[in-house]
């Protein structure tokens, strides 16, 4: 049964050559039940701190985590061994036992909750089998692909049934097509175990293939949250912005629209599209009604898990005041930015 997770007003520092240095500063996150939750930041942002929190291998200086109605960070010994089985972690740097086999490695946490031979035998085979490596049950980690370790990583870390997985950075070792496999399989994870993922990554092209919401991470804070969709589409903190530029070209940058301005002379606007416009053909239709062409210039739309979105540059040709008519019914009609001159 998948798990929520909750971050009330989180704060954690650590000692450093005699000063304290800050790594969160009053984080407060609910990550509903089932859900694939992605948190991002550039490096030092305090990500992984945060996703450490929830299984106490970090333990806030101030603050509450929780695990469904459990505050794993107040707990301690057997209680927390027994609180962290339903927890499952999955690793950038794989951190497979390199003296087991891959069905040992799978079967290591069983055996350290006791479960009997036979029950091993089975669960290990049911997670070989859903992460497609039964013929590799008697190979060591080096015998494996990064995108293989990489899929014993995750079955290890499915073998006790957790409510919640953690995803630390686990697809920026792999090349680009192996990433794709193991967002897949992350997403298959969710889908038939029910699981609740909460995963740290710097790599917006995986966030936009699985996750159903995010938060963006800076300096130790939480700076935006929203869904998927809403933070890929309209961005509202400048960190936000750059990590969506950095994998989609819906918005021209100074020299394209330099060159934009070498062809086009009339009012630029950028115009947000995607699902909940429904199928309204609302550019058509409000330039026609205001006599007013239009030009598409610039843009593109992109799918997240659950929508499509996107933002075009479009020129707008007629005379100024059906212009001025013309952006004033777009906006009712959707997101709408002028393109400075």
């Amino acid at each position: 049964m998948s798990q929520s997770v909750t971050f009330e007003c989180v704060s954690k520092s650590f000692e450093h050559r005699g000063r304290t240095v800050p790594a969160l500063d009053d984080v407060s996150l609910t990550i509903d039940p089932g859900d694939i939750y992605a948190i991002v930041g550039y490096s030092g942002a305090g990500k992984s701190t945060l996703l450490r929190t929830v299984n106490a291998l970090e333990r806030p200086t101030t603050g509450s985590v929780f695990v469904g109605e459990k505050e794993i960070s107040s707990l301690r010994g057997k209680s927390l061994l027994s609180a962290r089985q339903r927890i499952g972690m999955v690793f950038q740097q794989f951190n497979l036992l390199r003296s087991r086999t891959v069905y040992k490695n799978i079967a290591y946490p069983l055996r350290l909750a006791g479960l009997s031979e036979s029950d091993t035998i089975d669960r290990v085979e049911e997670l070989l089998d859903f992460v497609g490596l039964s013929d590799k049950a008697l190979q060591y980690p080096s015998q494996l692909s990064g995108g293989q370790k990489q899929r014993v990583g995750i079955a290890r870390a499915l073998a006790t049934r957790p409510d919640v997985l953690i995803s630390d950075e686990a697809t920026s070792a792999l090349d680009p097509e192996t990433t794709l496999e193991v967002l897949d399989l992350l997403k298959r994870v969710n889908e038939e175990y029910g699981v609740t993922v909460l995963m740290v990554t710097h790599e917006m092209d995986a966030v936009r293939e699985i996750a159903d919401k995010v938060a963006v991470m800076q300096s130790g804070r939480v700076i935006e949250e929203g869904s998927a969709s809403s933070v890929f589409s309209d961005p509202q903190t400048g960190t936000a912005k750059r990590f969506v530029a950095s994998v989609l070209r819906h918005r021209p940058d100074p020299r394209s629209l330099s060159t934009i301005r070498k062809v086009h002379t009339g009012r630029l606007v950028e115009v947000r599209v995607g699902d909940r416009e429904s199928n309204d053909p609302f550019l058509s239709r409000i330039t026609r009604e205001h006599g007013v062409d239009f030009n598409i210039v610039y843009g593109g739309v992109s799918e997240s898990k659950d929508s499509l979105f996107g933002r075009l540059t479009i020129e707008l040709l007629g005379a100024g005041p059906d212009v001025d008519a013309t952006i004033a019914a777009l906006r009712r009609a959707t997101d709408v930015e002028e393109v400075a001159a």
